[in-house]
């Protein structure tokens, strides 16, 4: 049994592009970097909490006196992720509000920043901990046009101000890495994970990948 812990559409859109079967149960976890936190420690940090948060739930149910037989938790596989974006390695979180959007979109204009995602694969057995790292350039943005994506709210959710599957596309002319990573979760990193823990693909995809 594969879970998901994480709300975001766009993961369980990419898993289930790559043919995985799987159940969606969020993490509800602090996610404030600690002082002096380095981008990639940060995030597989944070995977590996929400992984494990969400695999101790599910445990404690199953042992529970209404859940009891209902989990095997032998075969449960609990995948966490977060994704952060650096530049000049400062951590560029979703912004708090849409001067704080305006503000990171400012940065990242006209410079090359660096997307970072971390996952986690929690079963009985470990705890295996990755990190994906992907260069994004950015076009200079005017005032303008950040005032125009900021009313669309589409930066509001997403680390970084910016979603490279949606209206920011226009703004980025090179991707050096994983595309998937910069939309929240490496593919190829991912399947390998779990395919070396025996968890492989199990139907073809027919999902399209959309912004809800």
């Amino acid at each position: 049994m594969l879970v998901l812990a994480s709300a975001s559409p766009r993961r369980s859109q990419l898993l289930t592009q790559a043919g995985f079967t799987f159940e969606v149960r969020p993490a509800h976890i602090p996610e404030d970097p600690t002082p002096g936190e380095d981008p990639t420690a940060y995030v597989t940090r944070l995977a590996r909490e929400k992984a494990q948060a969400v695999f101790d739930k599910i445990a404690a149910e199953a042992e529970s006196e209404v859940a009891s037989g209902a989990i095997d938790t032998h075969s449960l596989a609990v995948l966490g992720a977060d994704t952060t974006v650096t530049l000049d390695g400062q951590i560029l979180g979703k912004p708090e509000d849409a001067a704080d959007a305006a503000r990171i979109l400012r940065l990242l204009s006209g410079r090359s920043h660096r997307v970072i995602t971390g996952v986690a694969l929690v079963t009985r057995e470990a705890v295996e901990v990755a990190a994906e790292v992907t260069a994004v350039r950015f076009l200079t943005l005017s005032d303008k046009e950040i005032a125009a994506y900021i009313a669309t709210g589409e930066p509001m959710d997403k680390a970084g101000a910016y979603g490279i599957q949606g209206q920011a596309a226009k703004w980025i002319p090179r991707v050096e890495g994983c595309y998937f990573n910069v939309m929240g979760l490496p593919l190829a990193l991912v399947a390998t994970l779990l395919e070396s823990r025996g968890i492989a693909a199990q139907r073809p995809s027919d999902a399209v990948l959309r912004e809800p």
